[in-house]
């Protein structure tokens, strides 16, 4: 009995995990298509979720998609992208409920990367009606559908959602996902490969360091050495003009970097985020000139430039951890930045509040 038992068992988890590696070798198991499946050309996707997308122009400015995935009580969801990001992205999401509930596919606009901007049923891809379905057979799901377009978009994201959460009506939002990926695919031959980021990423990175690095911390730091180093003189001074001018040729690279980030990337919700940078740059300029235009002690226009010198100086150091809060924002940087950024702005503060109570204790 233990035997026969143990030989079904074994053949059981054979066909459970055969029908879960559905492979370009094996056969289509959908018998509804309106279309012949022996035109599709085949990829695998995702190998690590074991993502098959299958695909083809089956008529005139129509294509036909399957993505077949394991079942992991999730739900699925492909993504074509302009730029290969999330952000103004369309999707189609598909899942089928534990429960044995009848199948959901819908089509999401990615407005963004939190799940308050992904919005059900919204989105540029033009569906053929009736075409959307999505099944489950031998432990596989089969999201398929059609999209009339000359050729589609190339840079394709994939995502699995967290296991046992599903969308449920009436909006249908989605919560974050597990798992995700991007590709880009050539629909004539076939070949893909995988985007480790996204194509500004890097440049994003920089900029974002840059100024975060340059107005936002050593400028700061400088300051606090202008108004409590004062007992090293001379030292304090020709620190403070070290530590300015590495802050100012920083920031000055991050904006730089920003504006072609700009350029490149069509972005038309930063003007805000612009307008203060370069508004910060400008007041940096100005400290600059102001050095070279300094008074002596002696001279009777000394407090003037004094009071011009340490307003402006402060004034945009305020307008820099502002705006760099706003561009982590702006980025859906995610609460990493925030949580460092933060946490320096708050070791900077208090540092200036003790030596400000040192001082005032002095006196």
């Amino acid at each position: 009995m233990r035997l026969y038992f143990s030989i079904y068992f074994f053949f059981a988890l054979i066909t459970i995990v055969n029908a879960q590696q559905d492979s370009c070798n094996s056969t289509l198991p959908l018998n509804d298509l309106t279309y012949n499946s022996s035109l599709l050309q085949c990829v695998e996707a995702w190998t690590q979720q074991r993502f098959i997308l299958r695909y083809a122009k089956t008529v005139d400015n129509t294509w036909s998609f399957i993505v077949s995935a394991p079942d992991l009580s999730s739900f699925i969801g492909i993504g074509f992208s302009t730029d290969g990001e999330m952000p103004r992205s369309s999707a189609i999401v598909g899942w089928i409920p534990s429960d044995g509930g009848a199948g959901v596919a819908k089509s999401y606009f990615l407005g963004g990367r939190t799940p308050a901007e992904v919005i059900p049923d919204q989105g540029d891809l033009k569906i053929v009606n009736g075409s959307l379905k999505i099944e489950l057979v031998s432990s596989r799901i089969y999201m398929s559908f059609q999209l009339t377009v000359e050729l589609p978009r190339e840079n394709i994201l994939y995502a699995v959602g967290p296991a046992g959460i599903f969308p449920s009506s009436p909006d249908f939002r989605l919560t974050e996902h597990r798992f995700k990926t991007a590709t880009t695919i050539n629909y004539i031959t076939g070949s893909q490969s995988v985007v480790k980021g996204s194509p500004h990423a890097k440049l994003r990175k920089i900029h974002g360091l840059m100024n975060m690095f340059g107005w936002g911390i050593i400028i700061i730091i400088g300051a606090l050495v202008a108004r409590h180093m004062k007992q090293w003189d001379p030292t304090w001074f020709y620190a403070h003009i070290a530590l300015q001018v590495t802050g100012f040729l920083l920031g000055l690279t991050g904006i730089i970097c920003g504006l072609v980030l700009e350029n490149r990337s069509d972005a038309n919700n930063v003007s805000t985020h612009k307008a203060l940078g370069i508004t910060i740059l400008v007041m940096g300029i100005l400290q600059v000139m102001a050095m070279l235009a300094r008074p002596d002690k002696q001279s009777k226009y000394r407090k003037y430039w004094n009071w011009y010198h340490h307003n402006v100086g402060r004034v945009m150091i305020i307008l820099a951890i502002s705006n760099i809060f706003y561009g982590i924002h702006l980025a859906k940087a995610g609460s990493a930045w925030n949580g460092g950024y933060g946490i320096t702005v708050a070791v900077l503060a208090l540092t200036a509040i003790g030596l400000e109570a040192k001082k005032f204790m002095k006196k």
